[in-house]
């Protein structure tokens, strides 16, 4: 694939590499003529010097007939410019990095829909998304949100008498918006089917809105898992997103941070998390805060050194499980000796995101369920002349292992029912067996039927 890269930072020059070792043709561009120098000798690269927000820029990078445009600058307004120029002077499909998370909050403005920007990449929500995918599931590698994060996916542990067991899932009337992805039994992950039946110790994944998604889990669990307790150094953006996300789960969560206006915002914007201005380098804060009967400890305070040592004191205080961000690829080898359970790169998974984007045709991203199964997560473009667009649901000849999990048309996402059709210019998320791929895309393809 012809790719661009915007940005020849640290992140920038860490995705061209992986790209190039994968044999993609890939131009970088930055405008401090040192990183690109440095960019052209460390790597099989072509360079160009000059604003990523700037149209002859643009054009001599090569971005009209580019496969991808990434834009990964260290700044957030040239990343959605940039990516927005070079989608309309033709580049295939666009990514723009953000910081701030103002422009992924679809409350105020959809940035993404007005730039005609593909994605809105941020490494601290990508960060906080694995850290809280080990901490809700030890080991799976399920998205915790998706559809531009209005709906989730749910794994359940199914108990013994649970009054779901032995249905058939379609004789559960499950609520329109909520419907189960997969279910694990005995290690073997497979899509879930009309005439399924759940059994005690199945793990099944449902997927809906959170508060639809509240209302059934009664159906597979008669009593909630008891709460555990986590604490959260740090309260950046990664710190945040990752209380975000678990706050309303099984897990009571304690989040620190230094700075005091910090502290009142986090106050302010979390539901169910206790904030306290505090400072998690110090051990006699860990005591006070009793750390040490923690079952999970993150750090993620911004700094890799503060990071390693804030574990490592509450590893001594007797926290169960200690987890940190750790951005330096050099410490890879350290973080596991110094008795640190699970350490987060926002580099790698920046770079797995980035993977994950390497389609063409009509599938935008591909992301594996789980590490273990053969199940993908497709964001998948419906184009106009699909055969999919010409019957509803129930008439389209999908093969059985492919589920559509959600769609997604213009600032709307639901989970669509059977009597449900699509449109060009929609976009589907689906659940597909790597064996059904081919057959499910040709009825996203022009003339694929």
């Amino acid at each position: 694939m012809r790719i661009v890269v915007l940005g020849a930072g640290t992140i920038g020059t860490s995705i061209a590499d992986m790209l190039c070792q994968e044999g993609h043709s890939v131009t970088v561009v930055d405008h401090d003529p040192a990183h690109t120098r440095r960019a052209n000798d460390e790597m099989d690269v072509r360079v160009v010097t000059g604003s990523a927000s700037e149209s002859a820029v643009l054009f001599q990078a090569g971005v009209l007939g580019a496969d991808l445009c990434l834009a990964v600058t260290g700044s957030d307004e040239v990343n959605l410019v940039a990516a927005s120029m070079a989608k309309a002077m033709g580049t295939g499909r666009t990514v723009a990095r953000v910081y701030g998370p103002i422009f992924r909050d679809l409350s105020t403005f959809d940035y993404l829909r007005h730039f005609r920007i593909d994605r809105l990449v941020s490494m601290e929500h990508l960060s906080a998304m694995e850290l809280a995918r080990e901490i809700r599931h030890p080991g799976a590698s399920a998205v915790e949100t998706f559809a531009r994060g209005e709906l989730e996916m749910q794994e359940l542990l199914v108990d013994e008498k649970a009054p779901g067991v032995g249905v058939a899932l379609k004789d559960l009337n499950l609520p329109s918006g909520v419907r189960i992805g997969s279910i694990r039994r005995e290690g073997r992950l497979a899509l879930a089917g009309a005439t399924d039946r759940v059994a005690p110790g199945d793990q099944i994944t449902l997927i809906g809105a959170r508060e639809d998604i509240d209302e059934v889990k009664g159906r597979f669990q008669r009593e909630q898992p008891p709460k555990q307790g986590v604490v959260i150094a740090g309260g950046g953006e990664t710190g945040y997103h990752l209380a975000q996300v678990i706050e309303k789960g099984r897990f009571s969560v304690l989040l620190m941070d230094t700075d005091r206006a910090r502290c009142e915002y986090l106050a302010t914007h979390l539901e169910n998390t206790t904030v306290i201005h505090a400072d998690a380098r110090r051990r006699v804060t860990l005591e006070e805060e009793r750390v040490g009967s923690a079952d999970i400890f993150v750090a993620c305070t911004g700094d890799d050194e503060d990071n390693i040592m804030a574990c490592v004191e509450a590893k001594e205080l007797g926290a169960k499980k200690i987890m940190s961000i750790v951005s330096r690829p050099d410490y890879a080898n350290v973080v596991g000796k110094l008795g640190i359970d699970h350490a987060v790169s926002p580099r790698l998974v920046t770079a797995r995101e980035v993977k994950g984007l390497l389609n063409t045709g009509a599938v935008i991203s591909r992301t594996p369920l789980s590490a273990d199964g053969d199940i993908e997560i497709q964001e998948i473009e419906v184009l106009p002349g699909a055969p999919v667009t010409e019957h509803v649901l129930a008439k389209v000849d999908l093969p059985a292992q492919c589920l559509i999990a959600a769609v997604i048309r213009e600032s709307y996402v639901r989970v669509p029912g059977a009597d449900d059709r699509l449109c060009p210019g929609d976009t589907v998320v689906a659940l597909v067996a790597q064996s059904a791929c081919e057959r499910a895309l040709k009825v996203f393809t022009p003339g694929g039927a």
